[in-house]
């Protein structure tokens, strides 16, 4: 059975057969047959940008919208399949490479394997964003995903938030891998060597100190040592996206770590902006009603672009080369993108 056919063959996302085929042809380097969506000429930041951790929005406009907004040239449309898999094969098809696809399912559902396959089948570059209030990172579940990666040659992008979770807090995060477990993920690195490990979220990023503490955004100088460090260096098969509030903190509460940091794991960070505004000016967006430390990372994020706030730090706190690294070459490299 040939890619269009496996996509077309979930039916039971309502994607049209219309879109299935652009979605192939925009992610398949041997496809000339259709013109991309054109972008400047001059990259707004030095170099072409691209955005690892993009949620797919209500509509294709909306998704070029905040990308051109932010300055970005191409963004992975994180999918949730089978429900989201439809609009984010038409932003696909109407803006030929400008997206691509990353998936993920309730990897509880007992088809969840068989549906990653088939949309890795059909041209997804990797899984994700996956998380799981229930849900143990060394689980059967998942160790089920990270099987299947490796298998297919694509990595698996996870959202990790112990951080936040406290007596002080008792209700879970919204999302995330909730129960105290992150340091469970040397475990799982070790074990699956074959796998690339896409690490995000709060927990990741407050580990960078060997003193994360218990919040979700933690202040103050950042303690060598830290477990997420470590883990960078140790295991080749781990990546940091860099993205979000918990990454433009990590950056934030220690510059002269975070320069350090930087051009150490330079050729393992990857951009993405995980942001939630309308146009990527920052229209639309507040806190988003998260619990932020009382300092200045309030005034930093709040109201504001996350894509345009990182970006801007990591031109101040990075090479040119280096910036070029985290927020283009190592993303496009990874993934296998026809640039």
């Amino acid at each position: 059975m040939d890619r269009r056919s496996v996509l077309i063959g979930l039916g039971l996302t309502g994607l049209r057969a219309v879109a299935a085929p652009a979605l192939i042809e925009a992610q398949d380097p041997g496809q000339t047959t259709k013109k991309s969506e054109p972008a400047a000429s001059e990259p707004p930041w030095g170099t072409p940008v691209l955005d690892l951790h993009f949620h797919s929005r209500a509509t294709p406009e909306a998704d070029l919208l905040h990308l051109d907004g932010a300055g970005v040239m191409m963004a992975v449309l994180l999918t949730r399949a089978p429900e989201q898999l439809e609009i984010s094969a038409a932003a696909i098809s109407k803006y030929l490479g400008r997206f691509f696809l990353f998936t993920s399912v309730d990897v509880t559902r007992p088809d969840a394997i068989e549906i990653l396959r088939k949309t890795g089948l059909a041209g997804t570059r990797g899984f994700g964003e996956l998380s799981g209030v229930n849900i143990a990172i060394d689980g059967p579940e998942m160790q089920r995903v990270y099987q299947l990666a490796a298998e297919m040659q694509m990595p698996v992008l996870t959202h990790y938030q112990d951080n936040g979770y406290s007596s002080a807090r008792p209700l879970p995060p919204p999302k995330g891998f909730t129960r105290p477990q992150f340091a469970r993920l040397e475990a799982m690195l070790k074990a699956h060597p074959r796998t690339i490990f896409i690490g995000h979220g709060p927990s990741f990023w407050a580990h960078i100190s060997a003193d994360p503490g218990t919040d979700a955004y933690p202040s103050g100088p950042v303690k060598h040592g830290g477990l997420s460090e470590k883990m960078l260096s140790d295991y080749p098969n781990l990546y940091g996206g860099l993205d979000a509030t918990s990454g433009i903190n990590a950056l934030h509460r220690d510059t002269a770590f975070a320069k350090i940091f930087l051009a150490k794991h330079q050729n393992k960070l990857l951009f993405g902006s995980d942001c939630a505004c309308i146009d990527g000016h920052g229209e639309g967006r507040n806190a988003g009603g998260e619990v932020l430390a009382e300092n200045s990372l309030m005034s930093l994020v709040t109201g504001k672009c996350l894509a345009r706030v990182q970006l801007a730090q990591l031109k101040q706190l990075t090479s040119p080369d280096v910036f070029r690294k985290i927020t283009w070459e190592n993303g496009t490299k990874l993934l296998r993108l026809p640039v």
